[in-house]
C-alpha cells in the first residue's frame, strides 16, 4: 500500500539543479529536508499562535494537534498534496460569537467538532461525484460573499477588545507588519506576522521600562493598571509536559454558528490543492475530495481533545515556491518539530502571554485579509456584481453577517450573525436563479474550464 512514505534522493541531496524542482516523491538530505521542515514550522507560527489564542484555546495543544492532522492529511493524499495543516483562522468570529453568548470552550470545539464532521462528508461526496458537485453548489459568487462576511464580522471584536488594551503599541504593531508584508521578499514575507508579534513582543517590553504600567482593559469590561508584557506565566511553566485536554459539548445554537464555515474550508482547500497542483505539474484535481476528506478527519480529531480545528496553510505555499522544493518529507520533518513544541508547556506560556494591544495590532490586517479573501475569489473567478442574481444575495448577506442581524425563531431560538448571513447567501442566491431571467444566468467557467462551469440545467 503506497502511504507517501518513501522518497528517492534528488541529485546529490544538498541543492536542486537551476529550474529543477524536488518534487513532492523526492527529498534532499535528511539533515536539511529536517531545516526545511523547520522553516515550515516557522512559516506557519504567526497565525497558529494567534489562533488559539484568540479562539481561547490552548496553543500547546493547537501546536501539538497541527503536527498530527499534518501526519493525517499526508497519509490520506499517500504524500501528493505536501501541505501543513495549521490552526484555522475561519473559526475565530465563531469562537467569539459563541463565548459572548455565554458558551465555554468545551461549547467553542463541540460546535467545530461538527464543522469537522460536516467537512469530512463533504470530501467524501466529492470523492464519489467530483469537484463539479461543490462547484454547482457553491459557486464563486456564493464562496467570496461567506468568507468576506466571516473575516468582517471580526471587526469589532478588534475594536472592542484588543485595541482599546494599548492602541499607540498595536498602532506601531500594524504599521509594522503591514511594510513586513508589503516590503520585504520571499520566506520573511511569508512569517510576515510571525515578525509582527516578535516586533510587538519589543515595543510592550520597552514600553513597560519607559513608561510603567498602563491603565486599560485586559480584555473585560474595566480599566486596570497592568503590565503590557506580562511573562511571570512563563517562569512557572514546565518545560516538559502535556498540554491541557478537554472533552467538547454540543449544543444546536453554537452548531448553527459554526456550519458556514464549512463552505470557507471547502473553498480553502480548494484553491490550496489547485495551487499545489500548478506549482507542482502534477493536477491534482482527483484528490480534493481526499484533500477535504481529510482535513475535515484531523479537525475531528484536533477538537474531540479540546485543541481547535486545523486547515492548509498558504503560508507553507509560500515557503515552497520560494525554495522549489515540494517534498513531503520535509512536512513531516515539520509535523515532527510541531509535536515536540506541543510538550512543552513554557513555549505555550510564551504564546499565551502575547500582550492584546499587539493582538489588536495584528488581528486589524489579519481580520480584514480573511475579509478580502472573499473579494479575491469574485476577481479570480470573474464575477459579475453588476448583476442583480450576484448582487442581491450577497448584498444582503454580507450586511447580516457583519452588522450582527438575528431572527427570533421563538422565545429559546434565534439565529443571527454568519449563520443567517450564510443562509441568505446561498439559499438566496439558488432560488433568485430558479427565478431569474435567462440572460441574468450566464455564468463565466467558476475555476477551470471543462470542470466547473455551472449546470445550467440544474
Amino acid at each position: 500500500m503506497n502511504l507517501g512514505v518513501r522518497w528517492t534522493l534528488h541529485g546529490d541531496g544538498r541543492t536542486p539543479a537551476p529550474g529543477a524542482v524536488v518534487r513532492p516523491d523526492e527529498r534532499l538530505s535528511w539533515p536539511r529536508t529536517a531545516g526545511l521542515g523547520a522553516q515550515h514550522v516557522v512559516a506557519m507560527f504567526g497565525a497558529s499562535f494567534v489562533a488559539p489564542v484568540l479562539m481561547g484555546l490552548d496553543p500547546n495543544l493547537a501546536i501539538m494537534m497541527s503536527g498530527v492532522a499534518t501526519v493525517i492529511f499526508l497519509l490520506a493524499t499517500r504524500g501528493r498534496v505536501p501541505s501543513y495543516l495549521g490552526c484555522s483562522l475561519s473559526f475565530v468570529g465563531v469562537a467569539a460569537t459563541i463565548r459572548a453568548s455565554g458558551g465555554d470552550s468545551a461549547t467553542v470545539t463541540g460546535a467545530i467538532l461538527v464543522v469537522g464532521a460536516a467537512l469530512f462528508l463533504v470530501g467524501l461526496v466529492v470523492r464519489r461525484f467530483g469537484a463539479r458537485v461543490v462547484h454547482v453548489a457553491m459557486p464563486p459568487v456564493v464562496t467570496g460573499a461567506v468568507v468576506m462576511l466571516i473575516g468582517f464580522n471580526l471587526a469589532p471584536v478588534t475594536a472592542a477588545t484588543y485595541w482599546p488594551q494599548d492602541q499607540w503599541t498595536a498602532l506601531l504593531v500594524m504599521v509594522f507588519t503591514g511594510l513586513a508584508v508589503v516590503c520585504l521578499r520571499g520566506f520573511w514575507s511569508r512569517i510576515a506576522i510571525f515578525l509582527g508579534l516578535v516586533f510587538g513582543y519589543g515595543v510592550s517590553w520597552l514600553f513597560d521600562r519607559v513608561f510603567g504600567r498602563i491603565h486599560s482593559t485586559t480584555g473585560g469590561a474595566e480599566a486596570v493598571d497592568h503590565w503590557r508584557l506580562d511573562l511571570s506565566g512563563v517562569g512557572r511553566a514546565d518545560w516538559i509536559g502535556l498540554p491541557s485536554f478537554h472533552a467538547p459539548s454540543f449544543e444546536w445554537s453554537a452548531i448553527l454558528v459554526a456550519l458556514p464555515v464549512v463552505i470557507a474550508l471547502i473553498a480553502e482547500n480548494a484553491g490550496h490543492v489547485k495551487a499545489v497542483g500548478e506549482m507542482t505539474g502534477d493536477p491534482l484535481d482527483d484528490e480534493l475530495g481526499t484533500a477535504i476528506a481529510a482535513d475535515g478527519a484531523a479537525s475531528m480529531l484536533s477538537t474531540a481533545v479540546g485543541g481547535p480545528p486545523n486547515t492548509t496553510y498558504s503560508e507553507n505555499i509560500g515557503v515552497m515556491a520560494a525554495t522549489r522544493v515540494y517534498s513531503t518529507a520535509a512536512y513531516w520533518a515539520a509535523a515532527g518539530f510541531a509535536l515536540l513544541f506541543g510538550l512543552c508547556p513554557k513555549f505555550g506560556a510564551v504564546v499565551a502571554a502575547i500582550p492584546g494591544g499587539v493582538l489588536g495590532g495584528i488581528t486589524v490586517i489579519l481580520y480584514g485579509m480573511i475579509g478580502l479573501l472573499g473579494a479575491q475569489i469574485w476577481t479570480n473567478a470573474g464575477v459579475d456584481l453588476r448583476n442583480p442574481l450576484n448582487l442581491v444575495p450577497t448584498a444582503a448577506g454580507i450586511i447580516i453577517g457583519v452588522g450582527g442581524v438575528s431572527l427570533r425563531i421563538s422565545d429559546t431560538f434565534e439565529i443571527g450573525g454568519i449563520a443567517l448571513g450564510t443562509i441568505v447567501v446561498v439559499t438566496g442566491y439558488h432560488v433568485l436563479r430558479a427565478f431569474a431571467p435567462a440572460h441574468l444566468k450566464e455564468q463565466t467557467p467558476l475555476l477551470d474550464s471543462g470542470t466547473s462551469a455551472y449546470d445550467k440545467d440544474a
